[in-house]
């Protein structure tokens, strides 16, 4: 059982940055890939970047890439993702994830409960 929690979100003016932090229970943290998800109003959820289990390894959805980087330290139990030059259109529930498959996907095997990121413009 991996129980996933996160924080940083808030409000920022768009440009700006963010780092979200995703600290998870259990022992057998490092068996997951962690994924970063998020979810606009009205909209449906969307995959944002994942990481393997070793850290090695790391995906990003086409619209974050070069802004957003993912990373995880298993000696914490916690994921992170910094997000920078942020934009109106990014406003929304942010998930972290949990899962054994990679690449990662929907079906991931915990979630956390979000974080709500609201980007002014």
């Amino acid at each position: 059982q991996v129980q996933l929690e996160e924080s940083g979100g808030g409000l920022v003016q768009a440009g700006g940055s963010l780092r979200l932090s995703c600290a998870a229970s259990g022992r057998t943290f490092s068996s997951y890939a962690m994924g970063w998800f998020r979810q606009a109003p009205g909209k449906e959820r969307e995959f944002v970047a994942a990481i393997k289990w070793s850290g090695g390894n790391t995906r990003y959805a086409d619209s974050v890439k070069g802004r957003f980087t993912i990373s995880r330290d298993n000696a914490k139990n916690t994921v992170y993702l910094q997000m920078n030059s942020l934009n109106a259109a990014e406003t929304a529930l942010y998930y972290c994830a949990a899962g054994l498959r990679w690449p990662v996907n929907y079906d991931m095997n915990y979630w956390g409960k979000g974080t709500l990121v609201s980007v002014s413009s």
